[in-house]
């Protein structure tokens, strides 16, 4: 324990309990790389007509995110508070839209890493058993990996954050490990390409790359949520742009390489019917032994992104409890540890719940994607207003983007384009996304009633 200990504080952590510029990267990549590379390559490319169409929607989702990551790194040098995520709703809209639209994430953040986790329980259960194990006991592995990480959580943001730029570190080399099959030409699979459409208009492009561009704009997101750490990062106004961006450029060379990978190793017309791509790859490279090291790498790569979502997930729900719209109990926190025990427990009693309904994770999954998009389209459209509310902070070292308002614009377009893609598409999960958020909507109204009529 001693030599593990030591080897883990030769890492640039943090000074005190404050999250440096390395740890603060290594959440943002943390939150973004969870296990959709893993398998959405799959979905970009079964959408794709062609392979250029899959690649343009691998290079414009990586453009769209580097335009969202300078977006949101200007709003998190802006507004520097714990949960400011949901602040930034709050700051800048009604606060009926702020209750709706933080209710739906938090929902659907633990809907994902319980999803997420199952899916890890079935690689590792590959190694573990030796037959299929059943649906419940693939549950318990994944309760029992959300359990631990809560347990790790609650030994304070120092211990969290050492266990996260760890797993980060070994995530970034399955990554890497996949990314090397490119250096095995006699390993790459011979491209047959068949037009879906014998003749593909214009039309049949767009929405083909829309179609795309769900899959690879859920791979990306989620560095957004790095600005719920405000005020617990060192230097706020400097390390937040710093981190968003250092760690979204590590990203989009990532996906774009590993998707290459993917194509090169697999194949195009291969790669639209398989699963388990990681693995086919890996078997491809080093025979059947390589199929269980991915098992157990992906494994890893799960508990990284449980790890950082129980990270970042609370600290919503305190800024909720802060401005009243949650209960006094979510503000409770362990002034020493640093950690927001009762919103902590919370929300991994939420993920555990969500497993008993996993079966039903794939229609949650779509309608959350729809919820999603509304979301970071409205969270980045609040620059506009924080520019002209705290015009007194130019020229004071805080971050400003260049070529604003182009940025911003271009992203929260994209987002709409992609909504619209649902919307056409699925139309019955967009009429659930906006039935749910008219709900929350109703349920804020109620309560406030409520508590008036008390007082």
């Amino acid at each position: 324990m001693r030599k593990v200990n030591r080897i883990i504080l030769y890492l640039p952590l943090m000074k005190s309990n404050k999250l440096n510029l390395f740890s603060l990267t290594m959440i943002v990549i943390g939150l973004v790389i969870g296990l959709g590379i893993f398998r959405t390559s799959s979905d970009a490319a079964r959408a794709a007509l062609t392979p250029n169409v899959f690649f343009v929607a691998w290079v414009a989702g990586g453009l769209i995110a580097l335009c969202g990551a300078l977006t949101y790194a200007e709003i998190g040098s802006r507004l520097p508070v714990t949960g400011g995520y949901y602040k930034i709703f709050a700051e800048c809209y009604h606060p009926s839209i702020a209750f709706a639209i933080n209710c739906i994430i938090l929902i659907s953040n633990a809907a994902s890493l319980s999803g997420v986790a199952l899916i890890g329980s079935e690689y590792i259960s590959q190694i573990i058993f030796t037959t299929e194990p059943s649906s419940f006991i693939k549950a318990l592995i994944a309760m029992s990996a959300i359990i631990l990480f809560y347990g790790v959580n609650l030994m304070g943001l120092r211990m969290s954050s050492r266990t996260q730029n760890v797993l980060m570190i070994i995530k970034i080399g399955l990554v890497v490990l996949l990314i090397s099959s490119l250096f095995f030409p006699s390993n790459y699979a011979s491209q047959t390409i068949t037009a879906i459409v014998p003749d593909p208009s214009w039309n049949d492009y767009i929405k083909s790359f829309g179609i795309a561009l769900i899959a690879v704009s859920f791979t990306y997101g989620g560095y957004q949520q790095t600005i719920n750490f405000g005020e617990e990062i060192e230097n706020p106004r400097k390390t937040i742009p710093r981190g968003i961006f250092i760690g979204i450029l590590i990203i989009i060379a990532l996906y774009l390489t590993i998707s290459f990978a993917y194509y090169k190793i697999i194949g195009f017309e291969e790669l639209k019917v398989s699963k388990g791509i990681a693995s086919i790859v890996a078997e491809k490279m080093f025979g059947a032994p390589g199929k269980y090291v991915i098992s157990i790498l992906l494994f890893l790569a799960v508990l990284a992104y449980v790890n950082v979502l129980l990270l970042s997930n609370p600290r919503v729900m305190y800024a909720m409890s802060m401005d009243g719209i949650l209960p006094a109990a979510f503000k409770k926190k362990d002034e020493k540890k640093d950690v927001l025990t009762v919103s902590l427990t919370v929300f991994a009693a939420m993920c555990v719940i969500v497993l008993f309904f996993a079966d039903t994770f794939d229609k949650i999954l779509s309608f959350t994607i729809f919820l999603d998009s509304f979301g970071m389209a409205f969270s980045a459209a609040t620059i506009f207003i924080l520019r002209k509310r705290t015009r007194h902070l130019d020229g004071t070292g805080i971050y400003t983007m260049k070529f604003f308002p182009v940025m911003p614009v271009i992203f929260i377009a994209a987002y709409i384009f992609v909504a619209a893609s649902i919307a056409i598409n699925t139309p019955q999960y967009a009429m659930i996304g906006i039935g749910a958020i008219i709900l929350f909507m109703m349920i804020y109204f109620f309560t406030r009633g409520l508590k008036k009529q008390i007082t």
